[in-house]
């Protein structure tokens, strides 16, 4: 990343000991001059783009001891200027409309000093989007499962979820009216916090012949055959069927006021091209299918160790720093002369469930070092909700949690921006 320097001028109105700011900047103080208050200057200022309002300009204050005159500014290689006295302190005003995104450091002298009282370093950055996904694999989540997420929000008031639901809650024949009607009520609770609620497809019997389409048990992941469904994979079903799926869980999700979903993840993450493309048709605007699949090496050998063999085959480019894209018609792991109309955003997090603690750390590192994004990105973390939500599941989330607060635009903290998946086609366009 290209480092700046940026050196700052402050003048009095009237003028003092000298005329203009002096020809080259002063050198880095070993330290900060406490006796110089320097206020509202933020260390993190991001670019504006379709969902976030951005930071379009410092404003900041420095109250000088008694008897300074003048502090030098310079932003890189522009003339030095002097900013007036307002109100007894010397006010910074800076448009950053045209400031390249970069980590600038800034340098304040006060009186023409060949040495600064206090440098202090501004990072102009693109967001981090950052997306907390819940795959909902069966019908009853489990009502532990809701409170620890509404206790997730309670500790860190700026989560919002992208919910993965799944439409056999409205079919499974096993699951208790009331239970179905509670879990509904948290869903429309959820969405009025601020969480999106997509959609999640294994393609379980109960939902596939609701939706008048013949149930597939013989293209597991995991056992020579599922009666149930649950384990087939969701691209066992062509592009013309599976758009089937897709109208019968739409029409689930409306009769039950949670509006028409607009964004998908399949069971397994196995969504193929022809996947996609149905997706595309029946007005969803983004998938989260693609797979950081080497951090899924749990499932080498379990069960048949299909569901390894084929993420690894089908999602090969996708690792720890894999970015959206729109896949084309041709292919749903690339871009190409033409693209389809549904943005592939990598789940290249995946789920608390394959990554330790320590795992999630090293992704979050390799896709952020610390310094100014030149442009957007997206990390991606979650969970499976579910009866038996296994505790360390739930203390790796609250650990990734942390770190998201610890970088948070919103506090100054950093880059990162919580978000929900259907708004980034705004960000990432074609």
């Amino acid at each position: 990343m290209k480092r700046y320097l940026l050196v700052l001028t402050l003048a009095t109105a009237c003028g003092g000991a000298l005329s203009g700011p002096a020809a080259t900047p002063p050198a880095v103080p070993s330290a900060n001059d406490p006796a110089f208050m320097i206020s509202g200057m933020r260390a993190w200022y991001l670019v504006q783009d379709a969902i976030t309002a951005g930071d379009g300009a410092i404003d900041a204050t420095i109250a000088a001891p008694a008897g300074v005159e003048t502090v030098d500014v310079w932003l890189g290689d522009k003339p030095g200027i002097r900013l007036p006295v307002v109100d007894g302190k010397f006010r910074w005003q800076q448009d950053l409309s045209a400031l390249a995104p970069g980590d600038y450091d800034v340098l304040f002298a006060a009186d023409g000093a060949t040495t600064a009282f206090a440098k202090r370093t501004i990072h102009r950055s693109a967001p981090l989007y950052f997306f907390i996904a819940t795959d909902w694999d069966f019908a009853e989540p489990g009502e532990n499962s809701t409170i620890i997420m509404d206790a997730m929000r309670r500790k860190h008031p700026s989560l919002v979820f992208t919910h993965f639901v799944g439409p056999y809650t409205y079919t499974d024949p096993q699951l208790a009216p009331a239970r179905r009607t509670a879990i509904t009520n948290w869903l429309h609770d959820a969405q009025a916090k601020g969480d999106e609620i997509g959609l999640h497809i294994h393609p379980y019997c109960n939902f596939v012949t609701h939706a008048q389409v013949t149930c597939i048990t013989d293209q597991s992941t995991v056992y020579p055959m599922d009666a149930s469904g649950y384990t087939v994979k969701v691209a066992a079903y062509d592009e013309t069927t599976f758009g089937k799926l897709l109208d019968a869980a739409d029409a689930l999700f409306m009769a039950n006021g949670l509006g028409k979903p607009v964004t998908f993840r399949a069971g397994g993450w196995t969504a193929d091209l022809g996947t996609v493309k149905a997706l595309a048709s029946h007005g969803y605007v983004a998938d989260s299918s693609a797979l950081n699949w080497a951090r899924l090496e749990e499932w080498q050998n379990q069960g048949t160790g299909e569901l390894y063999r084929w993420n690894m085959a089908n999602w090969t480019p996708i690792g720890d720093t894999s970015q959206p894209y729109y896949p084309s018609d041709t292919s749903v792991l690339m871009p190409g002369l033409l693209p389809l109309s549904i943005l592939e955003v990598p789940d290249n997090g995946i789920m608390a469930d394959y990554v330790s603690a320590d795992e999630m750390k090293q992704i979050a590192a390799a896709n952020w070092n610390g310094k100014a994004l030149p442009s957007a990105k997206t990390l991606m973390f979650g969970f499976h909700p579910s009866v038996q939500l296994p505790l360390q599941n739930t203390d790796r989330i609250y650990g990734i949690l942390d770190y998201a607060d610890a970088h948070l635009a919103e506090k100054d903290r950093g880059p990162l921006v919580y978000a929900v998946l259907k708004d980034m086609p705004q960000v990432f366009k074609k």
